[in-house]
């Protein structure tokens, strides 16, 4: 090669170099970015780690049932699963060194795979949860009718079907260059994991796909949780008279407070999953909208740009779960707060209920004596009233 051609090859290189750093954020918004990943990454295991042991906790003291409890540490595994393998990745990837890849295409497959069934795995878990509550509160003898090792085989199913969305991923992603044009290689510090163009295909039937089951998932929770919501409003039925219909009334209301809380949370984590999912499915559904080949300068920009805003709405909902589990449960709020503190201690609600049962009698059978004691002081006055006077006063009144 002419020193001329080499000259021009440098020059070229450098200019496309050029052009790809300016697309990275400055300097500034990578440090905010890093602090804001941080703090995500350390409030998410922090908050979740505890949900699995308060959610195990309330289990053993009976105020939780075991079927929620499983729901509640698959969902959390799951998060926690999707921040620590995909956050610490996509800081060094997509924040500090967007346009370069250190790891080899196997690494690469690997992420994009567990990164994309863990993700998934919380959508269908929130699906199993609300599909069982709506068994429970709609239709109560099929609840029971299937009961048993229902809630297994439905948390099961769900990683088994994000495992099977995810699975071309491990073909359809690994390591590609950017080729400047004129040449026949890429440019060594342009190549990063991304969707291959032999399989362009492949990938974008495998994100449309997962878009679509997304959707679905928020329309069948949202669908359930009106179906829940109506029912609750029915009435309760007839009143029964006397103790036992005055201990059944109380109990269905308890009953019906705690689904409500059930209800309540899955209505929240709707709402989370609409505006924390739906940027980062924006980003995906552009990587599969278009080719890379046909992707202008302004397209890549938006999409460089939307990256790190939509990275970060869509671990913040890995983090907003404890939290809504806060908001939906003051029993589970009271337990959190106090793990937090390291003072957990829980009463089984069995014998939080006879303690209470027997103070309530023992209440009653100290007010009996006293209200024995003070009828018979009031019958002592008045038949002292009602004695006539004695013959022996009226004769010393008539002695002169």
């Amino acid at each position: 090669i002419s020193p001329h051609r080499a000259t021009d090859i440098m020059e070229e290189n450098e200019e496309v170099q050029r052009d790809w750093k300016e697309l990275e954020p400055s300097h500034e918004v990578k440090i905010f970015l890093t602090v804001l990943y941080s703090l995500i990454l350390v409030l998410g295991i922090l908050g979740n780690s505890i949900t699995i042991h308060v959610s195990q906790r309330l289990q053993r003291s009976g105020y939780l049932q075991k079927s929620v409890t499983d729901h509640m540490l698959s969902l959390a595994c799951s998060d926690l699963l999707v921040l620590l393998i995909g956050m610490p990745v996509e800081l060094y990837s997509a924040i500090w060194f967007p346009f370069s890849s250190s790891s080899g295409d196997a690494a690469c497959r690997i992420y994009s795979f567990l990164f994309e069934a863990c993700s998934y795995a919380t959508v269908l878990n929130i699906a199993s949860l609300s599909f069982e509550r709506y068994l429970a509160i709609c239709h109560p003898f099929r609840y029971k009718a299937v009961s048993g090792s229902r809630t297994t085989k439905l948390l099961l199913s769900a990683w088994i079907c994000s495992a099977l969305v995810a699975l071309p991923l491990l073909v359809a992603t690994g390591t590609e260059g950017v080729i400047p044009e004129g040449r026949r290689t890429p440019v060594q510090n342009l190549t990063f994991c991304t969707n291959l163009s032999q399989h362009w295909v492949m990938y974008r039937t495998s994100i449309f796909t997962a878009f679509a089951l997304y959707l679905l998932v928020l329309g069948g929770v949202a669908f359930m949780c009106r179906a829940m919501i109506a029912v609750l409003r029915a009435p309760m039925g007839p009143n029964k008279s006397g103790a036992n219909g005055a201990g059944a009334k109380h109990e269905s209301a308890r009953l019906k407070a705690s689904r409500k809380q059930t209800i309540l949370f899955l209505v929240l984590i709707v709402c989370a999953l609409l505006v924390c999912w739906m940027p980062n499915q924006i980003r995906r559904l552009m990587t599969a909208a278009v080719p890379k080949s046909a992707w202008t300068v302004s397209y890549l920009r938006s999409y460089v740009k939307l990256h790190p805003v939509a990275d970060s709405f869509f671990y913040l909902s890995s983090v907003l779960n404890p939290l809504l589990y806060n908001l939906s449960s003051r029993q589970f709020r009271s337990a959190f707060l106090q793990t937090l503190l390291c003072r957990l201690s829980l009463q089984h609600v069995n014998r939080r209920t006879l303690e209470s049962s027997q103070a309530t009698k023992s209440s009653r059978n100290t007010f009996r004596p006293l209200l024995r004691r003070s009828l018979d002081r009031i019958r002592m006055v008045t038949s002292d009233r009602s004695t006539p006077p004695s013959s022996t006063a009226v004769d010393h009144s008539r002695t002169p």
